[in-house]
């Protein structure tokens, strides 16, 4: 029997503010961060499980601090019991009574929670040598149901109706992997599109975007009408009338504001408008897409549970549903936010960039293929060529697609020279 002897943390930041990366109408001078977090064991493997939560700068040691304040719940207790039911590992980390009331399921701990059982995941795989999704991948119906809390999704998802989805999509999980590890995952890319950016280098990335076999790209928008309209021109023309332009309000608008502006961009042929208001209105996102249609509506990086995601699904506020790896409680939330979107057939087109999201979330793209919706249409990852040199299993993104990753693990681990590099001490 082997214990879990200690979470070790980092507050690990990187100053893309210089160069303007990971600029947008909202956050016009990102630092793009992680807390993370390193699950030790006394095992004779040495094996340790990692994870992180995203952030973009201040406030990262508060996130840390709440990865922090987990520590008495793992240390000491029995790895195997913990890695051998992982729903209801979930279930005890998330149903904490006091730590429940912080949230309750959203929020700083919420995320802190999904820091420390990614990286649970993260260890699993590692002991099982295979890469999460082929983890994920492998396991049956009802092994997968059991990873999800059915509360409050009942009304929406029940775990019979999630059996059925996960069981209709067991014929063909075989060729589907083969088919993923052979052909890869489609991607699209934001790396032209970050609003700090000037016209030349714009028009630069999106000619390369499309050189490197991209056939979508996102530009930020939401900080001035006439240079959006601008901005897009000069994109739609880099890329020509065929590769698909999504555009990124980061919430920047009211509803109304919403609607009117995007009609004015309507012209340059969206693929999406993501987040074009507070991620948490739901009855204002579902305005919008009644408004805007028939462009889709993208939202979901930043709901905080899958209960949010339930509500959009129900009242078809989101045509286009983006999961985060890092924003709910860690990858089990994830699955039950899979299964939702199958029952309500939505696409699942992944948030990613930022610290290791990229790593991250390809994991759960190419599980939904193998072994849950069994659908590539209209299914993209998103990419951002920022960062991933500071991971031991960078994404591998050739040709316009995510190639499968092999390696043993969720990908989450960052090489030990950029933690000791970019680590900060930020707390007396």
């Amino acid at each position: 029997m082997s214990r879990i002897t200690a979470l070790k943390t980092a507050d690990v930041r990187f100053p893309t503010s210089l160069m303007l990366d990971g600029s947008d109408a909202m956050n016009p001078d990102p630092d793009y961060s992680a807390a993370y977090v390193e699950i030790h064991t006394d095992a004779a493997d040495g094996l340790v499980g990692h994870g992180f939560v995203f952030t973009i700068g201040r406030g990262n040691d508060v996130q840390v601090a709440a990865i922090e304040a987990l520590a008495s719940h793992l240390v000491g207790r029995d790895v195997d019991a913990l890695l051998s039911d992982m729903g209801g590992t979930w279930q005890e980390l998330v149903h904490d009574s006091q730590l429940r009331w912080l949230g309750p399921e959203k929020g700083v701990m919420h995320m802190a929670i999904g820091a420390v059982v990614n990286a649970l995941w993260d260890l699993l795989a590692k002991r099982e040598g295979k890469p999460l999704w082929q983890v994920l991948a492998a396991m049956t119906p009802e092994q997968l149901v059991d990873l999800v809390d059915f509360r409050y999704l009942t009304d929406a998802l029940t775990p019979d109706e999630a059996l059925q989805i996960l069981r209709a999509a067991e014929p063909g999980r075989a060729d589907r992997e083969a088919r993923l590890l052979r052909d890869g995952y489609p991607a699209y890319t934001t790396t032209p599109g970050w609003l700090g950016y000037d016209d030349e280098k714009l028009a630069r990335l999106c000619h390369e975007a499309v050189e490197e076999g991209f056939s979508q790209i996102k530009l930020k928008v939401g900080g001035d009408l006439a240079d959006d309209v601008r901005r897009l021109g000069i994109a739609r023309a880099a890329v020509g009338p065929d590769i698909r332009i999504a555009v990124d309000a980061n919430q920047r608008w009211d509803v109304d504001a919403a609607v009117a502006w995007i009609k004015e961009l309507a012209s340059f042929d969206l693929a999406w408008v993501e987040e074009p208001t507070s991620p948490d209105d739901v009855l204002g996102h579902a305005a919008i897409a009644s408004g805007i249609a028939p462009i889709p509506v993208a939202t979901g990086e930043h709901m905080a549970n899958r209960v949010m995601f339930k509500q959009f699904l129900q009242i078809d506020a989101l045509q286009v549903l983006q999961l985060d790896a890092t924003r709910v409680a860690g990858i089990n939330e994830n699955v039950a936010i899979l299964l939702l979107a199958a029952k309500f057939g939505v696409p699942v087109c992944p948030h990613a960039g930022g610290v290791g999201l990229c790593e991250a979330v390809q994991h759960l793209a190419m599980f939904d293929f193998v072994a849950v919706s069994g659908s590539l249409d209209d299914r993209m990852i998103e990419f951002v060529d920022h960062l991933h040199e500071h991971f031991v299993t960078p994404v591998d993104v050739r040709d316009g697609r995510y190639h499968a990753p092999t390696a043993p693990g969720a990908g989450t681990e960052m090489r030990s020279g950029s933690l000791a590099a970019h680590s900060v001490e930020t707390r007396g």
